[in-house]
Parts: structure tokens; sequence; C-alpha cells
């Protein structure tokens, strides 16, 4: 008895960590235990997570397990996508590659939240001026 194949591959962004797991299959994914619906609810656009496949046109031919922690709705989904695409690549790396890469799909978002400088009350905001 053989299994079927997995491909891997590890998402980030923002503060969030989604470890995907591709699996032949017809399309499903399951988010912590739970479908996208149940997960993000309408928060988060299902097609922005599927792009990926669309990209590769791989719609409907590979079952992806998430498991995801950190962050928000948008960073979940956002590190979703970036583990999908990369485990996209390992399926087919020559295939792949470039209409991933052109959909920026590959490149991890390195946008994180500035910290909170001392004397301002956020990272930019300052407390009101006073001249007298």
């Amino acid at each position: 008895m053989t299994t079927a194949p997995h491909f891997y591959g590890t998402g980030r962004r923002k503060t969030a960590v989604a470890r995907v797991r591709l699996m032949p299959g017809e399309g499903e994914i399951v988010v912590n235990g739970r479908t996208l619906d149940q997960h993000f609810g309408n928060a988060v656009a299902e097609g922005d997570i599927r792009l990926p496949f669309r990209v590769t046109g791989t719609e409907g031919r590979y079952n992806a397990m998430v498991k995801v922690a950190g962050g928000g709705v948008t960073g979940q989904a956002g590190a979703i996508r970036h583990g999908i695409a990369r485990a996209l690549l390992q399926v087919d790396p020559e295939g792949n590659r470039i209409p991933l890469r052109q959909a920026g799909l590959l490149t991890r978002d390195p946008r994180m939240k500035e910290r909170k400088k001392y004397g301002l009350k956020r990272a930019r905001k300052a407390p009101q001026y006073t001249k007298r």
C-alpha cells in the first residue's frame, strides 16, 4: 500500500505563520480542522486564498490541510496564500515558478507593525502640542 505524495509549504505574513500540506484531492481547504468559511467567515475573500491554484491552473486538483497560528484574519489569509504557493512550487518547480512569481505570490510581504517610540502615544502619533 502506497500513500499519496504530500507537498509542504510554510507561509508567513505579519506575525502569522501557516504550515500548508497539499495532497491530491478535489480542492478542499481545511484550516485548523475547520473549513475556510468556518474559520474566516466573511472577513476574507475565498478567492484571494485560492489565487495560487488559479494562477497555476491546478484548481480542484489538490486538498490543502493548513495549520495557522498568530496574527489576525488578514495576516493569516496572506500566510495561507504564501504557504500554498510555496507548496505548489514543490509540486512542479519548473512549470509553476514563473506564473507564481509574476503574480507576486512567492515574495514574502515584509511589512510589519512599526514599534511604539517613547514620548509618543503610538508609533508616530505625538501628544497634542500646547504653546502656553
